[in-house]
């Protein structure tokens, strides 16, 4: 047999390991199945943050991540059938991505003194992430559609998604690009800004917003509430500036190419 063989065949020979294998393919066919195992498995992922004193390294949405792959391969369960339950977690995204302007209308009255160098950093920024991507792809000998979906792996999945499929990228491969992006921008921003000796939580939160989209906004609020609510802002700009700039901007350099 196979070492790559899900698990559901390895146990299948024993008679408990039959009605293991019954059991899960009856739970399978449960859409709330795959809700519950998401919750679960980021419950225990956050646990595991919580306790490493949240070390940026312990990120709770890449060990969910690795998890639930895990299980789905062990398991044999396709993506599609997972996702029939996790949907509802992906529709909650549009609802919490809202919320966010409860904090930030809170911090109304020093966005109205910063509005523009935020502005130009929403520019510089955005377009940096753009440039720097398909400038690496380009050195590393990367396919016109590889560079096409490197492009917005700066911007929120869906914006990017939509993106990356206008000018000629995979759209898939954008939405893991998209995730990676974050899961480093989360674990790497705070010894970068340590670094740089950027202590300002507001220069903090709309770098991070930046450069790591909703990921990076979600380990901003565990820092600050005033961090996350800039991060949260500059995410929602820069999918906005991005779904107008990046077309225009990656089409034309990878006309060049």
């Amino acid at each position: 047999m196979s070492t790559e063989a899900p698990l559901t065949q390895l146990v299948a020979g024993s008679a408990i390991g039959g009605r293991l294998v019954d059991v899960w393919v009856y739970l399978s066919t449960t859409p709330l199945l795959g809700l519950t195992v998401t919750l679960l498995v980021y419950q225990g992922a956050f646990v595991v943050y919580r306790r490493s004193g949240f070390h940026p390294l312990a990120n709770p949405v890449a060990l969910a991540v690795i998890a639930l792959g895990s299980l789905l391969w062990v398991t044999g369960t396709p993506y599609a059938t997972y996702f029939e339950g996790a949907q509802f977690v992906h529709f909650l995204l549009g609802p919490a991505t809202v919320a966010l302007a409860v904090p930030l209308y809170e911090q109304l009255p020093r966005l109205k003194r910063l509005w523009l160098p935020m502005l130009g950093a929403l520019v510089v920024g955005t377009l940096a992430a753009t440039v720097s991507a398909i400038g690496i792809g380009w050195a590393l000998g990367a396919s016109k559609a590889t560079i096409a979906s490197l492009a917005p792996k700066s911007v929120t999945a869906p914006v990017a998604m939509g993106i990356a499929e206008k000018i000629g990228g995979l759209p898939t491969l954008t939405a893991v690009l998209v995730v990676c992006t974050g899961i480093l921008g989360a674990a790497s921003a705070r010894g970068l800004f340590d670094l740089l000796r950027i202590t300002d939580p507001t220069v903090r939160g709309f770098a991070l917003g930046t450069a790591a989209h909703g990921i990076g906004t979600a380990r901003a609020f565990l820092v600050s509430e005033e961090m996350g609510a800039f991060a949260g802002l500059a995410m929602g700009l820069s999918a906005l500036f991005s779904a107008v700039a990046l077309p225009l901007v990656a089409g034309w350099l990878l006309r060049w190419l």
